[in-house]
C-alpha cells in the first residue's frame, strides 16, 4: 500500500503524514510541486528521525506519478475527497491500492479526479467542511490496514 500526497503545502502535516508512514512501513508518494522546501524546519520537526527510514518516492509532477504508476498496473488510486459518494468505511480496499490526498488548501484538480479509480470519503457532520489531512489519512489508512491485514 502506499499514501500520496497531491502537492502538500504544509510542512507539519506532511512530516506527520511522513512519520506515521515510516511507522507502518508504507511508502510515502510525494506529488510535487510542495508549498514548502523538504529542508524546511518545521517539516523536519514533525517528521523527526523518521526521515532517515521512511521510503519516500518523490514525483516532479501528476504526470510522471501516473507514469510510476502505470508500470505496476494492478495498483488502483483511491482519493480521500469531500466529493467522494462512498464512505471510506464501506470500501473494499486492497493491499496494493494508493490512497491520495489533495493539498491542504486545494484539493486536487478536475485533471485528478477524473485519473482517479475510486473516490471516497470521511462521513462528517453538517456544516463541517473537512478534516486535517493527516487525521483524515491516518482515518483512512488504519481502515485500509485493517481491511487488508493478513
Amino acid at each position: 500500500m502506499h499514501l500520496a500526497l497531491y502537492q502538500p503545502d504544509i510542512p507539519q502535516n506532511t512530516g506527520t503524514l511522513l512519520r506515521t508512514c515510516a511507522c507502518l512501513d508504507i511508502t510515502l508518494d510525494i506529488i510535487e510541486p510542495c508549498g514548502f522546501v523538504f529542508s524546511d524546519r518545521h517539516f523536519k520537526r514533525s517528521g523527526m528521525d523518521y526521515i532517515e527510514i521512511a521510503d519516500i518516492v518523490r514525483h516532479v509532477s501528476w504526470q510522471d506519478f501516473q507514469v510510476h504508476h502505470q508500470v505496476d498496473h494492478h495498483r488502483r488510486l483511491v482519493l480521500l475527497t469531500t466529493r467522494g459518494a462512498e464512505a471510506y468505511t464501506d470500501f473494499c480496499f486492497r493491499d496494493t491500492d494508493v490512497l491520495v490526498l489533495g493539498s491542504e488548501s486545494a484539493g486536487v484538480p478536475g485533471e485528478v479526479h477524473d485519473a482517479v479509480d475510486a473516490r471516497v470519503t470521511i462521513p462528517m457532520a453538517g456544516g463541517a467542511r473537512s478534516l486535517n489531512i493527516a487525521v483524515a489519512a491516518a482515518m483512512v489508512l488504519g481502515e485500509a490496514l485493517r481491511q487488508t491485514a493478513p
